[in-house]
């Protein structure tokens, strides 16, 4: 298989036409090797647009939501990132490129540690990737300049948002299926946050997140 046009292929396919027209997002997707993150036996299926299945339920994001996503987080050198669910960790390697740090959680044991491996293979020193289903963030790491939910919740959790720094924004994709929308929320002040919507789409509910917190917007 020839990687390199099936990755041309899904960016000028699969990403630009998704309103993905940053840069630095697409010169990432171009240099970042998504298939040295998914599991050897889906190497071929890379690229395509899907979700792809990992262990037990969980599945890997589409492409084109992992590149909007990036776009839509500005992530800036010097910044400190918190990611949930960190699945095969394609998504955290490029935030790992334009963050200073990043704290990525999984619940999934196995999930974790062979996104450590591939991160650590990927020489992304500045990536921290945890066993954990993220529902409490990481308190003891924040504030955090981005919060990102790499798969979807029923509701955004306040103990989430209070682990952002003022000026900091969370995303995430919120609701149910078959209609679920990807919000950027800004923490403006110690006590106000503003909600922005960015785009409708469906995502696998991350594990931990399938009851609903108290926050609303």
């Amino acid at each position: 298989m020839n990687f390199e046009q099936a990755r041309f292929n899904m960016i000028e396919q699969q990403i630009r036409p998704w309103d993905v027209l940053d840069a630095s997002v697409l010169a990432l997707l171009s240099s970042v090797r998504r298939e040295d993150f998914v599991p050897a036996e889906l190497r071929t299926l890379a690229f395509t647009d899907t979700e792809l299945p990992l262990v037990g339920t969980r599945r890997a994001l589409a492409p084109r939501v992992e590149a909007r996503l990036l776009q839509e987080m500005q992530v800036q050198r010097g910044e400190k990132v918190l990611e949930i669910g960190t699945g095969i960790g394609y998504l955290t390697a490029m935030i790992g490129h334009k963050a200073q740090s990043v704290v990525s959680l999984e619940a999934d044991p196995a999930l974790a540690k062979a996104a450590a491996e591939k991160l650590r293979r990927a020489g992304l020193s500045n990536v921290q990737v945890r066993e954990a289903d993220g529902r409490q963030g990481a308190p003891g790491e924040a504030p955090f300049d981005v919060i990102v939910l790499a798969g979807s919740v029923a509701e955004l959790p306040q103990v989430l948002l209070d682990q952002l720094k003022v000026g900091g924004r969370l995303l995430g994709i919120v609701g149910e299926e078959p209609m679920m929308r990807a919000v950027q929320v800004r923490r403006v002040s110690e006590k106000e946050f503003q909600t922005t919507e960015l785009f409708d789409t469906v995502a696998q509910r991350l594990p931990g997140f399938e009851s609903r917190p108290a926050f609303t917007f």
